[in-house]
């Protein structure tokens, strides 16, 4: 799938609870549309083994990431176990001049920010879960956490739900195909929206010349 250049790119982010499958979803979403960038994000923790600046987080001191922040160069950001997290504005802008799209696989927090700064671009879908017994079999399905971790995970699940009524469209994930297809839906339908084609304009004034010159 080609990119368009007719038009300016947008911000689709993404955000549900831990287990509700949204980043499932952002996986299927970028093999669907190459075109599609995935937003990487700035950090001030250290690179691990085989992680590389600008693939996995582009790494950055913490006063140099502080600096971006002060200068409006960040999006969104947020301290985590001493580290800050953050979404730089360079990349994400130079994609959209472009005419490519951007995905974000973030939290409540970070999707507000990003309307402060953008909100005429953003699109904002949240993923649900169909019940919380459905989500705590997941997170347990994934065998990788102790129960600690889980009932942690299920305790923070019921705040980010709370702001569910904050996005654009909801989609209840009872299962992944149908969720990813109405995923693809709202992306195609906000793609074709007459406010992003700013290229219709000139289409319809020479569509008036033809009939003019009838």
């Amino acid at each position: 799938m080609a990119q368009d250049q007719t038009r300016r790119g947008l911000l689709l982010i993404l955000s549900s609870p831990s287990g509700a499958g949204k980043s499932t979803l952002a996986r299927r979403l970028m093999g669907w549309d190459a075109t599609l960038r995935f937003s990487v994000s700035a950090t001030t923790r250290s690179p691990r083994p085989g992680e590389e600046d600008g693939r996995e987080y582009y790494f950055k001191s913490r006063e140099a990431f502080e600096d971006m922040v002060k200068t409006g160069q960040m999006l969104e950001h947020a301290e985590v176990f001493g580290n800050y997290y953050g979404s730089p504005r360079g990349p994400v802008e130079a994609a959209m001049k472009a005419g490519r799209d951007t995905l974000f696989d973030i939290d409540w927090q970070g999707g507000q920010q990003i309307k402060q700064h953008m909100r005429d671009d953003v699109v904002s879908v949240f993923v649900l879960p169909p019940s919380i017994a459905e989500l705590e079999r997941r997170l347990r399905s994934r065998a990788q956490d102790s129960d600690e971790v889980i009932a942690g995970r299920m305790a923070k699940s019921q705040a980010e739900i709370s702001h569910w009524a904050e996005y654009d469209y909801v989609i209840v994930n009872r299962d992944i195909d149908s969720a990813f297809a109405e995923l693809v839906t709202i992306l195609q339908a906000e793609r074709l929206r007459r406010d992003r084609q700013p290229a219709l304009a000139d289409f319809v004034r020479n569509l008036n010349r033809e009939f003019d010159a009838r």
